[in-house]
């Protein structure tokens, strides 16, 4: 029994190994792909203080941070999704399909419309407005706001994770409806800024924005690894976990609510990023099942390269322009949130 549980802990240290591997592989190619392409000597120089000035410029102003904000983003989402599909037993809970993202697109679109703030792009030109935080701040309510009224009337309805998921579908198609009215009402301008807010924006956030999201990161990731074996109680069933001395209600409500925080932080900075808190952890739980000492932690990498990945294509497919990043995690992740509704109502014959 020692030896293949120690064979099994040796496998999930060595897909988290892989996955860490993907992600700074994924990270170089960022580094050298692009409008302006750079060999993989160049950028070694450079990294150790050498290579031309235009290549400094290039990689330390504009793709690192476009690389750390993937990442960043990634981990947020993936981290979230994994924790909402655990705490709401659905393998569809996620912040895309919680409304989370559409509250966050409601509060963009208030701050955009109504305060002037934020980018505005007419004809290829852009134009800032002041106070460009308000977006963001405005944004970051609107997600936040989602999981407040979805856990105000769930638990109204006694906290049942179904109840949830139904809140969170119901809410999201209300702020979708409400940000269709905002746009009617709109002129040409703040249509389009909304709308291009809405695309994704990797290049968008700055290295404090960065620090922000790195910070909250890090503290959910710390609070999830904690409860790790909560979670993995959570795996047998509400019943079970609490029998096993778990605070199921107290578990959900904290794991939503950090869940929410590290999310609409990351969508708020981005704009709307769609389905990675899905794709991820299902993706991951292919090579390390449900054992969240390692799930987590794996989710997260899986998110980080997805995002990385996702903004090579972004600026190869059609260069120099750059495709928005939002557009083709939907295409990627769409698809498997089809399969898995399919495949859930199979099993359920």
């Amino acid at each position: 029994m020692k030896t293949e549980y120690a064979h099994y802990i040796k496998r999930k240290w060595l897909a988290l190994a892989v996955l860490c591997a993907a992600m700074l592989c994924a990270a170089l190619l960022s580094l050298s792909v692009g409008a302006a392409s750079l060999p993989l000597v160049e950028i070694l120089l450079v990294l150790i203080g050498g290579g031309e000035d235009a290549s400094h410029i290039i990689i330390f102003n504009v793709r690192i941070p476009r690389i750390v904000t993937a990442v960043s983003v990634g981990f947020a989402l993936a981290m979230s999704g994994c924790i909402m599909q655990n705490v709401l037993r659905n393998p569809l809970a996620s912040a895309s399909t919680l409304g989370i993202s559409q509250g966050a697109s409601f509060g963009a679109a208030v701050a955009i419309v109504y305060f002037e703030a934020g980018v505005h792009v007419v004809s290829g030109a852009s134009v800032t407005a002041a106070s460009p935080f308000t977006v963001t701040i405005f944004a970051f309510i609107g997600g936040i706001s989602t999981t407040i009224l979805i856990l105000f009337l769930s638990y109204r309805s006694g906290a049942n994770p179904a109840a949830m998921i139904l809140a969170g579908v119901a809410i999201g198609a209300m702020f979708m409806g409400a940000t269709a009215l905002v746009q009617y009402f709109a002129d040409d301008i703040r249509v389009g800024s909304i709308v291009y807010w809405t695309f994704g924006n990797l290049g968008r956030p700055g290295w404090r924005e960065i620090q922000i999201m790195t910070a909250l990161n890090i503290t959910g990731f710390l609070y999830f690894l904690f409860n790790r074996w909560n979670y993995n109680a959570m795996e047998s069933g509400a019943h079970t976990a609490k029998s096993l001395g778990v605070n199921v209600d107290m578990l959900i409500l904290v794991g939503m609510t950090v869940s929410t925080l590290i999310s609409a932080t990351a969508i708020a900075f981005v704009g709307t990023i769609n389905f990675i808190g899905l794709i991820a952890p299902h993706i991951v739980r292919k090579f390390v099942g449900n054992d969240y000492r390692f799930l987590i932690p794996c989710s997260a990498f899986m998110g980080a390269t997805i995002m990385i990945v996702a903004d090579i294509a972004s600026r190869m497919i059609a260069a120099p322009a750059v495709l928005p990043i939002g557009a083709l995690t939907s295409f990627l992740g769409a698809p498997l949130f089809l399969y898995m509704i399919i495949k859930k109502g199979n099993m359920a014959k």
